[in-house]
């Protein structure tokens, strides 16, 4: 069977993520997915961001009406400075308009810096569905839960919302991920949706941390870990170097045993972030002297084909679908 493809945040090698010309490229190229990160506004309305500091997905720094926004918050541990969704009513969000977060690496996609406004959970469940309807097949939408105890922290939490918009949409495909498990065991009591636990490099999970639980992501992926996560979702999402890991000059080492591991376990296994950058590829599979410079994506994705891969989560959906050809 043909591993999913996961449109990350749309097509965001091509356009600014999160954003309905992200989306429907997305599709327009093979993506099975896409995927929205949902963090709420200050009046707790989901809207999809890469992350709530929006200094570098929008045009507010360049906004003098909302100079005085910017602030500095601690976020899972870490001290931020920036402008960030909860300080914003949804109106005011939808007057700022989105832009390229990665501009030295992906100029061409800054033509279209300021094209499209900030979207809600909602437009995006609208629109997977009039992309199913207008490409003939079933989009599904890949929701992710960012910094859910945080939000909870704050009096605004994600899966109140998410669970209710969830139950009132007509979309049928949604699978929830998150790097919180506590934030998945709660959608797990209210919705019958495949659940996704994503998995990071290094650390451990926010709410974990908090909890006093000394659970590492290295932890959840040993066989122990594994069998706990499918107790309570059907799929893992690990960074690609967890599956190949790279060596000390760069170049790919070794396979792990996670992708056998996880299928053992019961559980699917989709994969992040694919791009096609030197900077984010093996250095065997870089061309050209540039960061920017394109590479041979194309054998990465085959490599973890090779390994038996479920699902890729890639910026870009069109060099997935080659490579699978």
């Amino acid at each position: 069977m043909r591993a999913i493809i996961i449109g990350h945040r749309g097509a965001a090698g091509h356009r600014p993520e999160h954003t309905a010309g992200s989306y429907e490229l997305a599709v327009a190229m093979g993506a099975d997915w896409i995927e929205p990160d949902l963090v709420p506004t200050k009046d707790h309305v989901l809207v999809v961001r890469h992350e709530n500091d929006i200094s570098s997905t929008t045009d507010v720094s360049r906004r003098p009406e909302f100079a005085g926004r910017r602030t500095t918050k601690v976020i899972d541990g870490l001290e931020v400075t920036g402008w960030f969704t909860e300080d914003f009513t949804l109106a005011e969000l939808k007057t700022l308009r989105a832009v390229e977060r990665l501009p030295e690496l992906r100029r061409r996609a800054t033509v279209y810096d300021g094209v499209h406004e900030v979207m809600t959970f909602q437009e995006v469940l609208d629109l997977a569905e009039r992309l199913s309807l207008r490409h003939g097949r079933e989009v599904g939408v890949f929701p992710e839960t960012k910094h859910p105890t945080y939000f909870r922290s704050i009096g605004l939490p994600l899966e109140e919302p998410l669970i209710e918009t969830v139950a009132d949409s007509r979309q049928e495909r949604i699978i929830v991920q998150s790097f919180e498990p506590s934030s998945l065991r709660r959608v797990a009591k209210e919705l019958r949706v495949p659940l996704w636990q994503a998995l990071g490099t290094a650390g451990r999970p926010y709410d974990l941390e908090v909890a006093g639980d000394p659970a590492t992501y290295a932890d959840m992926m040993r066989p122990e870990g594994l069998a706990t996560i499918a107790e309570y979702a059907q799929w893992i999402g690990p960074d690609k170097s967890s599956v190949i890991p790279l060596g000390p000059d760069g170049t790919s080492a070794a396979p792990t045993t996670l992708v056998r591991d996880a299928h053992a376990a019961g559980l699917k296994i989709g994969v992040y972030t694919f791009r096609n950058e030197n900077r984010f590829l093996p250095a065997e599979l870089r061309r050209g002297p540039l960061p920017w410079d394109h590479g041979d994506a194309p054998a990465e994705y085959r490599a973890h084909l090779r390994l038996g891969v479920d699902a890729f989560v890639t910026d870009y959906p069109d060099t997935a679908a080659v490579a699978m050809t």
